[in-house]
């Protein structure tokens, strides 16, 4: 017998995202060629809204193990169906944030990849050139942990990738430990999570950053700069760029003389 589905509008919005990133060989490459200079066999990495899990299968076929957090119900499904049966991938249907608890999130049926535990990146939105005709029509309360209980149940992972939709600052003030590399989402829309973000990536150790806009997956295109002029990049953004990824790396500490 057929499963029923309970919302048709949500199913077609995940159907969307499956068919959205899983359907370019030419992005998949890209994404081998990015992450391949944070990770590689018998590494760890942490994917922090990992949706449907495009991202855990490129630290896959880097032979990373992978932790993928992803609260969406259904999209946490779809992880299942995916990456369930693979040894190496650990999924987790959960949010991550400053503490742990459980929080009330913003579900987008009709686009669940930009589905959001903020407030004030809905806020921010309404007006948002690019943001036009989005709904956020459904509620869900759910689980939150912190990077800091996932390190204590998996271990420091060598990358962390955090796509939360303006939660970046919230997922990183659970974390009190530099970790190797990690990169975060930033939206122009509600700038204020990625520049806080930041901040809170600079207090955790010596960090060097790059930008790569949307989807371009290419850090490298902007250089590694510090942690005022990644600022400064970001603020001189115009609002129709829309999005993009900070990459941090931390910087090896000097050997005692």
């Amino acid at each position: 017998m057929a499963q029923r589905v309970s919302n048709p509008s949500l199913a077609k919005g995940i159907g969307r995202s499956l068919r959205l990133y899983y359907g370019d060989a030419d992005r998949a490459d890209r994404m081998a060629a990015l992450y391949g200079h944070f990770l590689g066999p018998d590494s760890l990495a942490f994917d922090i809204g990992a949706h449907v899990g495009d991202r855990t299968l490129a630290f896959r076929r880097l032979g990373a193990r992978v932790v993928a957090v992803e609260p969406q119900p259904m999209a946490h499904r779809a992880l299942r169906l995916i990456h369930g049966r693979d040894a190496g991938v650990t999924l987790s249907r959960s949010a991550v944030g400053a503490a742990a608890g459980e929080a009330e999130m913003q579900i987008n049926s009709a686009n669940p990849t930009v589905s959001t535990l903020s407030s004030g990146f809905l806020a921010s939105t309404k007006t948002a050139i690019g943001w036009e005709g989005q709904v956020w029509d459904r509620r869900e309360t759910v689980p939150v942990v912190t990077l800091d209980a996932l390190i204590a149940q998996h271990g420091r992972p060598d990358f962390i990738k955090i796509d939360v939709e303006g939660m970046e600052d919230a997922v990183l003030a659970g974390l009190s430990q530099p970790v190797k590399a990690l990169s975060f989402e930033i939206t122009t829309a509600h700038l204020t999570s990625g520049l806080r973000a930041l901040e809170r990536t600079s207090q955790l150790g010596q960090y060097v950053f790059a930008f790569s806009l949307g989807e371009a997956l290419d850090p490298e295109a902007t250089g590694w700069t510090d942690a005022a002029e990644m600022a400064s990049h970001l603020r001189s953004l115009p609002e129709a760029a829309n999005s993009g990824d900070v990459y941090a790396r931390l910087v090896p500490a000097e050997p005692a003389r």
